[in-house]
């Protein structure tokens, strides 16, 4: 049996994770630390009310109650794999529901992005990529890339192998075991370069301490 390639993958997930009214739990935790975190990196990094911003497996919208408030009605987009994880956050979470249609939270398990407008200006994934292969960074930048020909700017993050013993189990700053083959899942920073170059993308490192080690990247359209 193959294994996916992350417990969000996994048969029964979601709905038992629901069920139990995990909502919170299974995007990270940490929910009010990282949400806010996130605003201020994209609100550092320019993000304006007037942008369009999308966010990239926004699951139950931990970004999204901070971001809806701050841009215009109708500016912030979500998509994750699990468009009851979605709802659920919605449902429970936002409290600006006028500011947002439900329409704009779009189920999307492989950077498709149906339906979300070639208008974006800012997008994230944060703690996207660290779930998930190689080769679904290489699909996702360059999905992001072709889609949004207006787009400003990628933030998005990853864990990096460490240059010694890239394909070993790692310990990350913040205590979190990464690996080389299964979720949590870590990669070379000459793979991320080369994946970000091959999409069109200017690759730059960011200096922030993110949750569990994380590493993040903004990607600049060549």
């Amino acid at each position: 049996m193959t294994r996916p390639p992350s417990p969000y993958h996994a048969p029964g997930f979601y709905d038992d994770a629901l069920a139990r009214g995990r909502h919170r739990d299974i995007v990270g935790g940490r929910w009010d630390e990282t949400g806010r975190l996130q605003l201020a990196i994209l609100r550092r990094e320019g993000l304006a009310p007037h942008h369009r911003l999308l966010d990239i497996g926004c699951g139950s919208l931990r970004l999204g109650v901070r971001a809806v408030p701050y841009l215009d009605p109708g500016n912030y987009w979500g998509t994750d794999l699990s468009g009851a994880l979605m709802r659920r956050g919605y449902e429970l979470e936002l409290n600006q529901k006028d500011r947002l249609s439900p329409q704009q939270l779009i189920e999307d398990g492989d950077f498709a992005f149906p339906g979300v407008p070639a208008t974006i200006d800012y997008a994230i994934a944060f703690a996207v990529f660290t779930h998930l292969p190689d080769t679904m960074l290489a699909l996702g930048l360059s999905r992001v890339r072709r889609a949004f020909p207006a787009l400003k700017r990628l933030l998005f993050t990853t864990f990096l192998a460490p240059e010694t013993g890239p394909d070993r189990p790692h310990r990350q700053p913040d205590g979190v075991v990464t690996h080389p083959d299964r979720a949590p899942w870590h990669l070379p920073l000459a793979t991320v370069m080369a994946h970000a170059q091959a999409a069109g993308f200017t690759l730059t490192r960011l200096p922030d301490r993110l949750p569990r080690g994380q590493v993040l990247f903004r990607a600049l359209p060549r």
